[in-house]
């Protein structure tokens, strides 16, 4: 019990030390515009932010357009007011429409562009955050969306490239994606679906505390029995002394 203990915390340590370190680098290596959160859930509103870090050394931000994707149309996106910055919301016409609470929305938002007044852009070194609340967000996998980032030397940082056929990150200019996943079902466990979800036995946890619990009644037993021993030896000492002893005069 104890080795396997003992086996199981080096065990989760390790893997604690190489997801820091894969994260680590994953972190270092990522300075492009992303999305903050990157998972929501499918059906419900997110809040979620695109943060924009200023890669250049000489110039700032000015500018971030954000393009929405097409096959997946959001009927309700809202901005947050941002000291500096003006955002200006582009729509599009979707047949057929968007239902949302029972209404049918021919509109959908195509594209958000954040504009900074003179002196408010993201200077290099810095990074700012847009937030945006948006939904209902609809039932597939992800949402790429194409972030076109301008400089104040006039230069655009173009974050437009989709993740690969095998989800991995391109090697260059990759796009936001927030990643969606289903809701929970009504009895409170997650919706499943596909061949790669894997379900853990049921009952594996109830095997592990009863052979946990037998071995504790088993380690008091031996502990009982052994001081009963104790006691019963002690009880044979003391009688063979008293008759051992010699007769009083």
């Amino acid at each position: 019990m104890i080795r396997h203990r003992r086996a199981t915390r080096i065990a989760a340590l390790a893997l604690g030390a190489a997801v820091i370190g894969v994260f680590g680098l994953a972190s270092s290596a990522s300075a492009h515009v992303t999305v903050n959160p990157r998972e929501a859930t499918q059906g419900g509103y997110g809040r979620v932010a695109f943060r924009a870090p200023t890669e250049s050394d000489t110039a700032s931000t000015v500018k971030l357009e954000v393009t929405f994707p097409e096959d997946a149309p959001l009927a309700s996106v809202s901005t947050m007011p941002m000291p500096g910055w003006t955002a200006t919301v582009e729509k599009r016409t979707v047949n057929p429409p968007v239902e949302v609470h029972g209404s049918q929305v021919s509109e959908v938002v195509s594209k958000i562009t954040w504009t900074a007044a003179p002196d408010a852009g993201i200077k290099p070194g810095e990074f700012q955050e847009f937030p945006v609340s948006m939904g209902p967000l609809p039932e597939t996998d992800r949402l790429v969306f194409r972030v076109l980032q301008h400089y104040s030397d006039g230069n655009v940082a173009r974050w437009i490239e989709p993740p690969a056929a095998d989800g991995s990150e391109p090697e260059n200019d990759p796009a936001p994606v927030l990643t969606l996943v289903p809701a929970a079902s009504e009895g409170g466990a997650p919706a499943t679906s596909g061949p790669d979800v894997v379900a853990e036995p049921a009952g594996a946890d109830d095997d592990e505390d009863e052979g946990d619990s037998a071995a504790l009644g088993l380690a008091i037993a031996g502990l009982v029995a052994g001081l009963a021993g104790l006691a019963l030896g002690g009880l044979a000492f003391a009688r063979t002394r008293r008759q051992d002893a010699p007769p009083a005069v």
